[in-house]
């Protein structure tokens, strides 16, 4: 039986983004890299570490004095989530109508298109 989603806030989001780039990391390294880009305080960004730490998405290793934090929180499991919660949300859990939005509201580059086409490519070669 597979573990409930974990559900983590935009700010936390945030937090996680510095713990997948490079981990484990102490509170202060955290805080470091988050104050500038964020203008939160520093007590924020260890309120959003012990929320994290209580919904199991990130652990905690005692290493002398401090705690270094890592990611139990796979980025790629995150993002399946968050993409199939906005497919449902917003889109009746259909790809089509996503990709109709997108393409009508945002401009694609070449690039962009050329791998969506290689991507329906290799959907069409396994038979889906």
């Amino acid at each position: 039986m597979s573990n409930p989603p974990v559900t983590i806030s935009d700010a936390e989001s945030r937090v996680m983004e510095v713990l997948w780039q490079q981990a484990p990391q102490t509170s202060e390294d955290i805080v470091a890299a988050l104050l500038e880009p964020t203008g939160w305080h520093e007590k924020t960004i260890k309120t959003l570490l012990n929320r994290l730490l209580g919904k199991g998405a990130i652990g905690a290793e005692k290493d002398g004095r401090r705690y270094l934090y890592s990611p139990l929180l796979r980025r790629e499991e995150w993002q399946q989530q968050e993409s199939r919660s906005l497919l449902d949300r917003v889109f009746g859990g259909k790809l089509t109508p996503l990709l109709t939005h997108f393409s009508q509201h945002e401009k694609l580059s070449a690039k962009e298109i050329a791998e969506l086409r290689k991507l329906i490519d290799a959907i069409d070669r396994k038979g889906h």
